[in-house]
């Protein structure tokens, strides 16, 4: 056992000093994620604020104006343009000088002292779905202290519906994904290139040895990544973490493991760095991006999106990252989703070790 811990050691060394001598490990390991981070973070919000409307009021009284301050009042929306009428307002529209449109009705504020139906109008541009979706929100939001409302509206675990607090997670879980993945997936390929392989085959090292000292460095590193993007995205971008946090890195480590072995079997079934980048990043990246919740709820997919989707480590680590950071969800809440990870890693790891052959093809 310690002839083998010494194998395992030797090969991890042997690693550790590839990457000490390769500043792009460094980079790709520690300043892509900050740059990935600030990317994601700061140019993909969903928070759409001053959206120009243009005002059409036929009642002119106090009712009329307190609905409008109203609107206003939140900066989601900023009055633009006043007309007479709808019609007016149709060429702003088109060119796109506003993006909503509120018409209110005559006899508004009467309607509203008799606790009768009041048929304000929000028109959105519609072509822009997100941004009329937003709207239409804020809109509700803002109105509900007008007049006869319907029942408040309390989101938990995000009451200012911050896009922030969805996008943070699902960053992290994608850079994980594709940095781990990367950089294991140069390893094994960068010795068949550089002819290396065959003084490890010469060696006394089992398959197993060899990928567990080749896996050791960037799992620490990971480790490492882990901690600077959750800091940073914690605090840049003022997301709460409400729940462990030594269960948040353990899902971590169970999710770097899956994607360190991904990165790893497809070194070692394409044997070429460039092909293995490539590979890497198609299995892992965008699967995570698309197919995890992070983007698009899994249950609006069709059917066979949803099953593959149901075997893919980025959906179970986006959703413990969501339960540790939003709602401080336990161990007795997020144990299916670390079952889940630790059984891809254990199944993932041990294809890579299966293919991989002491042996010249």
């Amino acid at each position: 056992m310690n002839a083998s811990l010494r194998r395992v050691r030797a090969i991890a060394h042997k690693e550790v000093l590839h990457m000490i001598r390769d500043a792009r490990v460094v980079y790709l390991a520690l300043g892509l994620p900050v740059i990935m981070l600030l990317l994601f973070g700061y140019g993909i919000s969903m928070d759409v604020d001053h959206i120009p409307i243009a005002v059409v009021d036929h009642d002119h009284t106090r009712a009329s104006r307190l609905l409008v301050e109203k609107l206003v009042a939140g900066e989601s929306f900023v009055v633009a343009a006043r007309a007479d009428s709808a019609a007016e307002t149709e060429p702003l529209l088109r060119r796109g000088d506003v993006m909503a449109v509120v018409v209110v009705p005559e006899h508004y504020q009467r309607d509203l002292a008799r606790r009768e139906p009041q048929p304000a109008q929000l028109l959105v541009d519609g072509s822009d779905g997100i941004v009329a979706s937003i709207a239409l929100g804020d809109a509700v939001g803002a109105l509900q202290t007008v007049g006869p409302a319907p029942p408040p509206l309390l989101a938990r675990f995000n009451p200012a519906m911050r896009s922030a607090y969805n996008f943070v997670p699902g960053v992290i879980a994608v850079i994980l994904a594709m940095v781990s993945s990367l950089l294991t997936g140069l390893t094994i390929a960068r010795e068949w290139e550089r002819g290396s392989m065959e003084q490890l085959f010469a060696t006394p090292v089992r398959r197993s040895e060899i990928i567990l000292g080749k896996l050791i460095p960037y799992a620490a590193l990971g480790m490492l990544q882990t901690l600077l993007i959750v800091t940073l995205g914690s605090w840049l971008f003022d997301v709460p973490i409400r729940g462990s946090l030594l269960l948040l890195f353990g899902a971590s480590a169970l999710f770097l493991c899956a994607m360190l072995g991904i990165g790893l079997t497809v070194s070692v079934i394409t044997k070429s760095q460039l092909v293995s980048v490539q590979v890497a990043l198609l299995v892992t990246m965008l699967p995570t991006t698309l197919l995890s919740g992070f983007m698009f709820p899994i249950s609006n997919m069709p059917w066979v999106l949803r099953v593959i989707a149901s075997v893919l480590p980025g959906r179970y680590y986006i959703t413990a990252l969501r339960g540790v950071f939003l709602k401080g969800n336990g161990i007795g809440v997020l144990a299916p989703d670390l079952l889940a990870l630790a059984a891809f890693s254990v199944f993932v790891l041990a294809v890579g070790v299966v293919k991989f052959q002491r042996r010249l093809s």
